[in-house]
């Protein structure tokens, strides 16, 4: 029988003696790591971000939106110092989601983030989380995020319908039901797709490692094939801001190689690719008809839709990084 060996809790100061010469640089070099634990996609923007007179720990954007998130640090217990400076780079750089990363969380303060999180809207989002660092006998240090607060978005979809019962058309609520059902699916299915909160649109996006880039998988009463409103689903990797033609471009010089790889990973339908000359955003997709007021063909149209969305990401995620 094998030997096991004692799981060891180590004192974060022992892995990083200094906050800002170390523990910063970590977090900023790490981003993946954390954004496992919330589960966005984040891309680095910059660490002691100038905010007035003060600096903020770690400026990156999620790239799913491109939106800007706040990280503010430290490997203490939580004060009011760090709470107060919070809030105050947060409403400087505008920031759409705030994560908030301690040695432990007081219980005032989690509820503080918890109080944000119950009386904003979905357009912002607060995180705590708590760093512990962990090691077995004389092996390497080994970090681990434990998220202790976050936003119930699916509580804040609830509560709107509640307030305004007209909120949602038929439509829409179907689209809330269709992707709440299809999110439950890629967890089910333990994929490496992220996807977006489940809400009122014909779309969910989903990260591919780098902001101006988004997959989108959608289900929509619009047909683009027959430009009539009989359904179809699609998956989009889509190309947005100013580099979107540049970046276009980059992608079509290896059409060849990408459309054998995705052929290996089981995409079997025509793979289009759109540049419209007077739009700035890009377009590679497949699609198919489907019936979305069929909700017994729900089932086959979130796998169809997931098989193709995780050859995408298979396919296009490490050229799209290495771009």
């Amino acid at each position: 029988m094998s030997d096991f060996g004692d799981l060891e809790r180590v004192d974060l100061r022992e892995a990083w003696a200094n906050e800002a010469t170390q523990f910063t640089p970590w977090v900023a070099e790490n981003l993946a790591l954390l954004g496992d634990a919330i589960g966005i996609s984040l891309e680095l923007e910059q660490t002691e971000k100038p905010v007035g007179s003060f600096s903020a720990d770690v400026l990156c954007r999620d790239t799913l939106t491109s939106r800007p998130v706040l990280i503010e640090n430290q490997i203490e217990r939580t004060d009011h110092t760090h709470l107060g400076q919070t809030i105050t780079y947060a409403a400087g750089i505008g920031a759409s989601t705030v994560v908030w990363v301690a040695a432990q969380f007081r219980e005032e303060h989690r509820a503080a983030l918890d109080w944000l999180n119950e009386h904003t809207d979905e357009d912002l989002a607060f995180f705590g989380l708590e760093i512990e660092v962990w090691r077995i006998g004389a092996s390497a240090m080994a970090p681990k995020f434990n998220v202790v607060c976050k936003p119930n978005d699916w509580a804040r979809q609830v509560h709107a319908a509640a307030i305004n019962p007209a909120a949602f058309t038929e439509t829409q609520s179907a689209q809330v039901e269709f992707w709440t059902k299809f999110v439950e699916f890629t967890h089910q299915r333990q994929s490496p797709l992220r996807s977006g909160t489940p809400g009122p649109y014909n779309w969910v996006g989903h990260p591919v490692g780098r902001s101006g880039f988004v997959l989108n998988s959608v289900w929509s009463t619009y047909n683009s094939a027959t430009n009539s409103f009989c359904g179809e689903i699609r998956e989009d990797l889509v190309l947005s801001t100013t580099s979107a033609k540049e970046n276009y471009a980059r992608l079509l010089e290896r059409k060849d190689e990408v459309e054998t790889a995705l052929r290996e990973h089981g995409v079997t339908e025509e793979i289009h690719w759109y540049n419209p000359e007077n739009a700035q955003l890009c377009r590679v997709y497949v699609r198919r008809d489907a019936n979305i007021e069929n909700r017994d063909d729900w089932a086959n149209q979130e796998r169809w839709l997931l098989d193709r969305a995780e050859a995408f990401l298979a396919v296009f995620g490490p050229v799209i990084r290495k771009l």
